[in-house]
């Protein structure tokens, strides 16, 4: 079995052909930089040749295409997005035109004088373009990608309290990191930057499995299955993403407890708080949300005593020298492929029928005290 699983972050993206026959350590990998990261740079591109912007395709990641297109518009350079592009910079269109993008049709979109920038989270013909330079055809059986997901919030509602929310009610629903993968046809209606990544890959790709799962709680998955992180049932594993910092609490192997918050905004000893008032019990909502972050919630508030942190996350190195003394999770070796070998935990999960086969490659590159 053939799962290529692509792991979208703001910096990079991290993407695994797993492979059952194979040692997991030899499965091809590539580290890219992330789709958002591309679209900032064709827009950077035209902004020094001072060349108007019309932007195409879907719903994706924000960040580093936003900066761009705003540096594109303060040049007075104009920038055009159709519906499903303009989206990726905010869930109310109105926002987004007074950012000063002009929305349009398809049809104007199509005929505009202008550098066409197409706007997606997975670019399957690239990556196969890159395996190919390499003798290797992109063949596959399913596809697992990860993407961050705040929801498509009501109007007046909090994007950081909508997608909190979300974390919460599907760890009270299911109890699993799991939870958070959803398979092509059941994804949630909210999640609309995973539906557009579904309604994406199409073509001759429609009839392939195709799970989307969120980033953290993939990436803290695949950290479990480093072999000194397995051995603690009582842990706290923690996500240091480009963007997002998330922490779960484990409590003899079930989630107890979880906070998210913006990685940019803390600084070490922020952080190192929060994670000591994780353990105790004692951490509140109000505590993450009203210092821009998006919120916690303890389903057990007894204290643990904070014996082990295992970090993972390209922003890792803010606990480097932490009292907290963390531990550096790499699973199988490879800490910028945690978040594919938790999509591969996800999919197994979901689906009965390939479950053995992914969990048997797996643990042959696993110790067993």
């Amino acid at each position: 079995m053939r799962i290529l699983c692509i792991d979208v972050g703001t910096g990079t993206q991290d993407i695994l052909l797993f492979d059952s026959s194979a040692e997991i350590e030899n499965c091809l990998q590539l580290v890219m930089p992330s789709p958002t990261a591309l679209v900032a740079n064709q827009i950077r591109a035209a902004t020094k040749r001072r060349e108007r912007v019309v932007l195409t395709g879907t719903t994706m990641g924000g960040g580093p295409n936003s900066w761009a297109a705003e540096e594109h518009l303060r040049a007075g350079l104009e920038v055009l997005a159709t519906r499903g592009a303009a989206l990726s910079f905010n869930d109310e269109l109105d926002k987004v035109a007074e950012m000063g993008i002009r929305i349009v049709e398809d049809k104007e979109a199509e005929e505009a004088d202008a550098t066409r920038v197409v706007m997606r989270d997975v670019d399957l013909d690239a990556i196969g373009r890159a395996f190919e330079a390499f003798g290797v055809p992109l063949d596959f059986d399913a596809l697992a990608v990860a993407v961050f997901d705040h929801g498509n919030a009501p109007p007046g509602i909090s994007d950081r309290t909508f997608r909190f929310e979300f974390l919460a009610e599907r760890i009270r629903a299911t109890g699993k990191l799991s939870g958070f993968a959803f398979m092509r046809g059941a994804i949630p209606e909210r999640l609309t930057r995973m539906q557009a990544v579904a309604d994406s890959v199409g073509g001759i790709y429609a009839d392939v499995p195709l799970m989307v799962m969120d980033t953290a709680p993939a990436a803290v998955r695949g950290a479990m299955d480093d072999d000194v992180v397995a051995r603690h049932g009582n842990a706290i594993i923690a996500n240091l993403g480009n963007f997002h910092a998330l922490a779960f609490r484990f409590t003899e192997g079930e989630i107890s407890g979880v906070f998210e918050h913006h990685t940019g905004v803390l600084n070490t000893a922020q952080l190192e708080n929060l994670l000591r008032e994780l353990a105790d019990g004692t951490l509140t909502n109000d505590a993450v949300f009203y210092t821009q972050g998006h919120g916690a919630v303890l389903f057990d508030t007894r204290t643990q005593p904070l014996d082990f942190l295992a970090v993972t996350g390209p922003r890792r190195a803010m606990l480097l020298r932490s009292p907290l003394k963390p531990y550096l999770a790499v699973p199988y070796g490879d800490m910028m492929l945690a978040g594919a070998f938790g999509l591969l935990h996800g999919f197994a999960d979901l689906n009965e029928d390939a479950r053995q086969e992914i969990e048997s490659a797996m643990n042959r590159s696993r110790s067993r005290d």
